[in-house]
């Protein structure tokens, strides 16, 4: 038994010998080859990866165009800026989903036809309550919301949030499929509500929102059985080319109609001039400012600041007007040249 054990000295000999071949394995002359550890991917079967790379991006492509269709929809709602940007599009399980949400929160159900399982939109109070304020006609606050459920009047008003939501969204996947999308309850608990397994994968689309200093999440939740059917459509090759579609008749028209009805500025240009500064501050009602323009030059029409038409003033049934004569070419519209100085006359000083 005592010739099995080493002594002290056999062992640092041991050690030693191994440091030394680790050393001349390292060199780059070495004879013996180095070994390289092997890449292992990490697999985890709680999360099974079951939407394509094409797929995740062909979502991203489409939302990162909801996300600038909604905030214009929602700025005009509450008249101030409000932006909207797309954060993530991952897949995980239902319920990392759900205990990862606030609670209580604004958890809306909606039902997605022709798809087969319903939809999660769910809206943080972080941000929900201040865009409730606005549309009471208050202003957005830095202050943290209160942590309870909405009362019946702030989940109406919070339904136009979602309405419009809803209504970019059909816009969004209208080259993919027609959805028909609403709202069938909502509720404030997520832990309470199981539309699918625990385990199965769904799609997070995430948005970030932004009103003033207020930031707070908008996170839609689609199961991935609601969209392996149609799976072949979501690659991004597909969605590319259903946003190359040539135009049709209907799409024109539509753009038409809202484009016919959009404000724009006309500006008529009388003369210009300029003056001392002296002159501008004795500026009096009933002085006369000078300028060398005739009274027979055409006045230029500007529209949204852009020269476009020559026209003479003159009167209409009793008002003002101005006579259309002639398209001025934006590329050949002549330079305007610097008005001379000029001197604001005072009829009872002359």
């Amino acid at each position: 038994m005592d010739g099995d054990v080493l002594s002290q000295a056999e062992v640092e000999n041991l050690l030693a010998a191994m440091d030394t071949e680790a050393e001349v394995e390292g060199r780059p002359d070495s004879p013996v080859p180095v070994r390289t550890q092997e890449k292992i991917d990490v697999y985890d079967f709680k999360r099974p990866e079951r939407v394509s790379e094409e797929q995740i991006r062909a979502l991203q492509t489409m939302h990162e165009g909801f996300g600038k269709n909604f905030g214009e929809a929602l700025s005009e709602l509450l008249r101030t800026i409000v932006e909207v940007k797309l954060t993530s599009v991952d897949q995980l399980t239902y319920s990392e989903f759900v205990f990862s949400l606030e609670n209580p929160t604004c958890f809306n159900l909606i039902s997605a036809k022709p798809l087969e399982e319903q939809l999660i939109l769910d809206i943080n109070p972080s941000i929900l309550f201040p865009i409730i304020d606005r549309l009471l006609g208050g202003s957005i606050s830095g202050e943290a919301p209160a942590r309870r459920p909405l009362t019946e009047i702030e989940l109406h008003l919070a339904s136009r949030i979602t309405g419009l939501f809803l209504k970019e969204m059909r816009r969004s996947w209208k080259n993919v499929m027609e959805l028909e999308l609403a709202v069938d309850r909502v509720e404030s608990n997520p832990q309470l509500v199981q539309i699918i397994p625990a385990n199965e994968v769904v799609i997070l689309v995430s948005f970030e929102l932004a009103v003033g200093g207020t930031r707070g999440m908008v996170n839609l939740c689609i199961p991935f059985n609601a969209i392996k059917r149609i799976g072949c459509k979501m690659d991004s090759n597909s969605w590319v080319s259903y946003s190359k579609r040539p135009s049709t008749s209907e799409s024109i028209e539509m753009v038409t109609q809202e484009i016919a009805t959009a404000p724009v500025e006309m500006v008529v240009e009388l003369a210009q001039t300029s003056i001392a500064t002296a002159d501008l501050i004795n500026l009096r009602v009933g002085d006369i400012i000078a300028s060398e323009k005739d009274i027979d030059e055409p006045l230029v029409v500007s529209i949204e600041g852009r020269p476009k038409f020559h026209a003479r003033p003159g009167n209409f049934k009793g008002r003002k007007a101005i006579e259309v004569m002639a398209t001025l070419d934006d590329q050949h519209f002549p330079a305007t040249k610097k008005p001379a100085p000029a001197t604001a006359l005072h009829p009872e000083a002359s």
